[in-house]
């Protein structure tokens, strides 16, 4: 018999961590990894970290060294990307004019940085960040220039902010909401990264609307013009789903997937931040372009492939370092889904936890510079163990008792 061939679309942290589930898992067939960039696959958070400030070598941001992918008889197609796909035909066309058929597929396609309808968003002098050679030149850009503007107080543009501020360069960060992060935290913890930006010389402008980008900065919607040497746009990211809405998938914020990754087409499945997945303990789909994701779901999507039973149950996990801030965030929050927010520990210090609760359960929770709680605080959730305010604001009561079923 012909050995199976499992194709992969999508080169980055999750398309390589399922070329790597498959071969753990008892996989034999041919595996085939397709990358529309020249790299072999590599992380992304350290190109708004520890890379983009100088802290990590090149070398650290890879997910295998360079000799792993032959030594595990996977064939990477990098420099090329999959133009289209016949579902009928079990076949992947590639733009380089090549085909690719499959026996199973996995569409591991991300995201990309979403682009602003705004006059001169296009100019040289605007930057994005999502490919590895966007942080390197953004890198060369914070060495050389005196003046930033950053569009967006996401996690990309607060990031990107801490690093150029502790490059010595001047920044303002434009941002249309009234806090930054205001979606995905809240006001009651956004107003900790108002403050945090502040604290460090940053020129926060919430509020505020772009009406174009020019040679020498940027104009708001008032008229007033902020004066900078560079531009970096961020303002969130799209999903990659052109190949998915052309073959028919179903596409609803992304590529629609149950627990398991797989899509309305039983032989493809999707992973990463590309996947909108049914996420069985909070009982809705769940879209994350986070890192954990892309680390985490390839076990289930690889399990999938092979015809096991799986599941992905792991909750929503982020992270992020801002200046001599940490930061992880567990669980999942909806806006307009919680009742209150709970704090224990120091916020004026940035040394605490904030829980975000819906009655007398846990919906998610974020630590910040305080380390070894995400366990308990991923069993209150999970438990939805009931718990008072009080007890939770208490730091005398160890989070293990309270999170013990």
């Amino acid at each position: 018999m012909t050995p199976q061939r499992f194709v992969i679309v999508g080169a980055g942290l999750a398309g390589a961590k399922a070329a790597e589930a498959l071969r753990e898992q008892g996989f034999d067939g041919r595996i085939t990894l397709i990358g529309a960039e020249p790299h072999r696959p590599y992380e992304r958070p350290p190109l708004s970290k520890g890379y983009l400030m100088g802290t990590t070598d090149r070398s650290a941001v890879f997910v295998h060294p360079e000799g792993w992918y032959a030594d595990h008889d996977v064939e990477l197609r990098l420099g090329t990307a999959a133009s289209g796909l016949d579902r009928g035909a079990h076949r992947v066309e590639l733009t380089d004019g090549g085909a690719i058929e499959y026996d199973k597929l996995l569409l591991a396609t991300g995201a990309r940085p979403r682009t602003p309808p705004i006059p001169g968003a296009d100019a040289p002098h605007v930057r994005y960040l999502r490919r590895i050679e966007d942080c390197e030149s953004l890198k060369d850009v914070l060495g050389s220039v005196s003046r930033l503007a950053v569009i967006g107080a996401g996690w990309i543009g607060l990031e990107v902010t801490a690093a150029a501020r502790q490059a010595g360069v001047a920044v303002t960060v434009l941002e249309a909401a009234p806090l930054p992060l205001l979606r995905v935290l809240g006001p009651e913890v956004a107003r900790v990264f108002a403050a945090l930006h502040r604290d460090h010389g940053v020129d926060l402008r919430l509020g505020v609307t772009v009406s174009e980008i020019t040679p020498s900065g940027v104009r708001l919607g008032d008229g007033d013009e902020i004066a900078a040497d560079a531009i970096v746009v961020g303002v969130g990211a799209e999903p990659e789903v052109g190949l998915a809405v052309r073959a028919g998938l179903t596409v609803d914020n992304g590529v629609v997937v149950d627990a398991a990754l797989r899509t309305d087409d039983p032989d493809i499945v999707a992973a990463g931040d590309v996947a909108n997945a049914h996420h069985p303990l909070l009982g809705t789909r769940v879209r994350v372009e986070h890192w954990a994701n892309a680390l985490k779901q390839p076990k289930v999507a690889a399990a999938t492939m092979l015809g096991r039973e799986a599941a992905y149950e792991e909750l929503p996990y982020f992270y992020t370092d801002q200046y001599d801030l940490g930061m992880e965030y567990v669980g999942h929050a909806e806006p307009g889904g919680y009742d209150q927010v709970v704090f224990r520990g120091d916020v004026a210090a940035r040394e605490f936890i904030a829980f975000w609760l819906s009655g007398d359960r846990v919906l998610a929770g974020m630590n910040v510079n305080v380390w070894d709680v995400v366990e308990p605080i991923k069993t209150l959730i999970r438990t939805g163990t009931p718990v008072t305010p009080q007890a939770l604001a208490d730091p005398g009561r160890p989070l293990e008792k309270l999170a013990a079923p």
